[in-house]
């Protein structure tokens, strides 16, 4: 799967880093829901952080259609309750 990280660039992630995502994306859409500030810092930096040591950086050459794209690592609650609205409870594989 490639996700883009705006503001950062794109990732290919595969395996067994695609099945942890997917949990942490549902406790983060579950913070999002709940309007928890904390928690949903929490598991949106745990988010960004599972992609960036699992996943494989694409060079700039690289540029592929991304499967995925979340907002920038500074993206709010309330930015987030606005993006977030409509996405799927589990990702696409």
């Amino acid at each position: 799967m490639i996700i883009r990280i705006a503001t950062e660039g794109q990732y290919e992630l595969t395996g067994a880093a695609l099945a942890r995502l997917d949990e942490i994306d549902n406790e983060l859409l579950a913070a999002i829901s709940a309007n928890d500030a904390q928690a949903y810092q929490e598991r949106f930096r745990d988010v960004l952080e599972l992609i960036r040591k699992e996943g494989r950086p694409l060079a700039a050459g690289e540029l592929r259609e991304s499967d995925l794209v979340l907002p920038p690592p500074d993206t709010t609650l309330e930015e987030a309750k606005a993006l977030f609205a409509e996405y799927p409870a589990d990702l696409p594989r």
